[in-house]
């Protein structure tokens, strides 16, 4: 057997392999759809919706801790 042509077909083979390995790992990417993953997990706020959702939250412990005082006040 001739060891360029064995070295030329393994080079070969490994090409093909590579083009599979290449192809099923865009497959995972993708979750088998076609379409790329989204991201899971927390969606990022801007600094006005930050400021909102600041206020809101300011306003409901505010509201809690009135609450609570009128309830140990009556007690």
């Amino acid at each position: 057997m001739d060891l360029q042509k064995a070295i030329q077909e393994l080079y070969s083979e490994r090409e093909r392999i590579d083009e599979v390995i290449r192809s099923l790992e865009q497959f995972l990417s993708t979750n088998g759809t076609g379409l790329p993953r989204r991201r899971r997990g927390r969606k990022s706020m801007g600094a006005e919706e930050r400021q909102v959702v600041s206020e809101r939250m300011r306003s409901y412990w505010a509201q809690r801790r009135n609450g609570k005082a009128a309830a140990a006040a009556t007690s």
